[in-house]
């Protein structure tokens, strides 16, 4: 192809000299002029040629496995854009250029404050695919263990819901149709552990393994891609993927997760490999002039990747189109930071410890910062202090993809993080005429675009109402995966499911779209779009 190309480019120069040969020999401004002109004309020619080309080739790389993105850091017009590759970077690195930060004031602070939370609750709905009405092996006023069965989901009984903390069982709360939506444990003051048995990683046979982390609940830290569930238990997936860090707004800092824990990240890695015919990939952040934790750069059994850019650079979903996109026929499991340290814990300590270290952010809170809980913490009890108004916002997760809570909600079992805005309820007369006020927009309708550093402050509101679906080709921009969102969300409201399969729903999950839906002019509900296309998918089998 490149032999191919190089004929096409040369043959391009000999043509533009000839006539400018011809033209040199008259005299006159006029034949300079014309020269000039051919001259130009060939150089953009030929700029277009090296362009296609390395996009083909980008492509092919991709397809293979072995590529970033389309004129990525190797390239000539990589290069020319002036993409450097840190000097802390050792192997594969994947430099995106599609995508937006959004910073937002209220970042937390690395102060990590312990927070006496009293109150927990596990919710089945933060489980997609479970059946609402899961079986509850307790009753209101039962005594439990941290770590002792809760329920399991009637479709795969097999895979058990522990609780988070040892406790009373206060109650067991249900919503529409009897659907359960919370079991709420009373915590002890002093933290009781179900005993759990020793293995040895390095005699341990997989099914055994499998066995041992259903039986003590670590098996749902595990999710799987496609359709973002709890992974099936009787499956080997072709890859385990890890995201070491998260360019989501206000998200926590890595290196604040994980000091003084390194041996259980260690350990859970390990665990990890045992359970996959394939590797563990671990994605690692390239975005900060200095590198990551040492203990992801140096981890054992695992394979790294570097990936550099706008949000969402630190999505899994992206990470893994860019490192082994997911097929038809392919499962892979996925993980967070803290999901790995429980794992990790299971074999260092023998105890389910679902600690948690959560972001806190927010304007309007008094002391944005991390605090040190428990997975399913009450939020009244982590937010205590901070001056919560009645017309706040408090979301469980990013601003882009988490879930609106009242203040006594719970945190919801696989966020790390709470973000706390105001409720947009005021009506800005023509502010889309009149772009005064600075927002976070890709439009550049607004000035902020000039500012690439500053900090906005946002509310709830969406700055319009929905409207008809058109084409813009924002979304596109906002996703740096080779896939075509706005076509797919159309195929997922029509319900073709050939062309929901063949534009890649699989390989997606909410996050990935939060960003278009943000961008979104036509004001679609993106997310809910593409999991009621995945609840489909997942019917159809």
């Amino acid at each position: 192809m490149l032999i191919r190309f190089r004929k096409i480019i040369i043959s391009v120069f000999v043509f533009s000299i000839l006539p400018s040969s011809f033209l040199l020999a008259q005299s006159g401004s006029s034949a300079l002029f014309s020269t000039g002109l051919l001259l130009v004309a060939a150089i953009i020619i030929i700029m277009a040629i090296y362009l296609v080309s390395e996009n083909l080739l980008g492509i092919e790389a991709h397809q293979i496995g072995k590529g970033g993105e389309p004129s990525g850091t190797g390239s000539f017009f990589g290069k020319i854009k002036g993409v450097k590759v840190p000097k802390y970077v050792n192997g594969h690195f994947t430099k995106l250029t599609k995508g937006h930060n959004i910073l937002l004031k209220g970042a937390p602070t690395d102060d990590v404050v312990e927070v006496k939370a009293t109150t927990f609750a596990i919710q089945p709905k933060n489980f997609n695919g479970m059946s609402p009405i899961p079986k509850v092996v307790v009753n209101e006023g039962d005594e439990v263990l941290a770590g002792q069965e809760l329920f399991f989901d009637k479709k795969r009984p097999e895979i058990k819901y522990m609780s988070p903390v040892s406790g009373e069982v206060m109650s067991i709360k249900r919503g529409e149709k009897r659907a359960i939506t919370e079991v709420v444990i009373l915590a002890d003051k002093v933290q009781k552990y179900r005993e759990i048995p020793a293995i040895d990683l390095d005699k341990v046979s997989r099914d055994n393994l499998v066995q041992f982390l259903l039986d003590c609940g670590g098996w749902t830290m595990i999710r799987q891609r496609p359709y973002d569930i709890i992974a099936e238990h009787n499956v080997v997936p072709d890859n385990i993927f890890i995201s070491t860090f998260d360019t989501a707004p206000l998200a926590p800092n890595p290196a604040v997760l994980i000091k003084g824990q390194e041996n259980h990240f260690q350990t859970g890695v390990k665990l990890l490999s045992k359970l996959t015919n394939g590797r563990v990939h671990i994605g690692l952040d390239a975005n900060g002039e200095s590198a990551p934790p040492s203990v992801f750069v140096n981890v054992a059994d695992a394979e790294k990747h570097w990936f550099a850019g706008p949000h969402p650079s630190g999505n899994v979903g992206v990470q893994i189109h860019h490192t082994k996109p997911i097929s038809s026929k392919d499962q892979v499991w996925i993980l967070g930071i803290q999901e790995v340290l429980t794992l990790g814990k299971l074999i260092n300590d023998r105890k389910y410890d679902v600690s948690r270290i959560v972001a806190v952010g927010g304007q309007v809170l008094s002391h944005p910062r991390h605090v040190r809980t428990k997975l399913g913490a009450k939020l009244n009890d982590i937010l205590d202090g901070q001056g919560i108004k009645e017309d706040d916002r408090i979301i469980s997760g990013d601003v882009l993809s988490g879930k609106a809570k009242l203040q006594d909600g719970f945190l919801n079992y696989f966020d790390d993080q709470i973000s706390v805005i105001p409720e947009g309820k005021e009506f800005e007369l023509f502010g889309w005429l009149l772009p005064l006020k600075m927002r976070p927009s890709i439009s550049r309708t607004f000035p902020g675009f000039l500012f690439k550093e500053m900090q906005y402050s946002v509310n709830t509101n969406t700055h319009g109402e929905g409207r008809a679906f058109v084409m813009t080709g924002q979304y596109e921009d906002m996703l740096p995966m080779n896939i075509y969102p706005q076509h797919l969300m159309k195929a997922i409201l029509t319900k073709d499911f050939e062309k929901m399969e063949g534009l890649g729903i699989l390989e997606l999950s909410e996050e990935d779209v939060a960003l278009c839906e943000f961008a979104c002019t036509s004001k679609q509900p993106l997310q809910h779009i593409l999991r009621s296309g995945l609840e489909i998918m997942q019917e159809q089998g």
